[in-house]
């Protein structure tokens, strides 16, 4: 497996993330119920949302989950009933939330594709930053 293999891998199929936005001089961070798929980490949210607005004036974007930063641009994209593998992987993943907030006529889908995805991690006590840059397609491992 190649380190890209073993990053997806890692990251699994979806995860609570802290998703930190940005327009103005305001920066903000809310935990999202995130699904990973087709290289693009999703999420539904109300597209009149403060977050919404601060995407629509900034797409830079970064989110955090467990050991991993992950930097991108992020996109709305349409109702979440209209983007069918969205919904498959949302309803395997949160069930309740496609119960609860994808049938919203305001709610949207959101896409971040990532450009940098970082990692901590420790090796014999030894710690290290994990980086791939999906821009590049280049990785690499550097002692903290």
């Amino acid at each position: 497996m190649d380190d890209f293999e073993r990053l997806w891998s890692e990251l699994g199929s979806h995860g609570v993330m802290v998703l930190s936005t940005c327009a103005g001089s305001r920066v903000t961070s809310r935990s999202m119920s995130v699904v990973i798929f087709g290289g693009k980490f999703c999420f539904q949210t109300n597209k009149d949302y403060l977050k919404s607005r601060q995407i629509s004036d900034n797409p830079n974007v970064a989110l955090c989950f467990g050991k991993f930063s992950i930097e991108g641009s992020c996109k709305m994209l349409g109702h979440p009933e209209d983007e069918s593998e969205f919904m498959d992987n949302l309803s395997r993943a949160y069930p309740d939330a496609v119960k609860r907030w994808s049938s919203l006529p305001y709610e949207r889908v959101f896409a971040v594709t990532p450009r940098l995805i970082r990692s901590w991690i420790y090796e014999n006590d030894i710690p290290y930053i994990e980086e791939w840059d999906l821009v590049k397609k280049t990785y690499r491992k550097e002692r903290q």
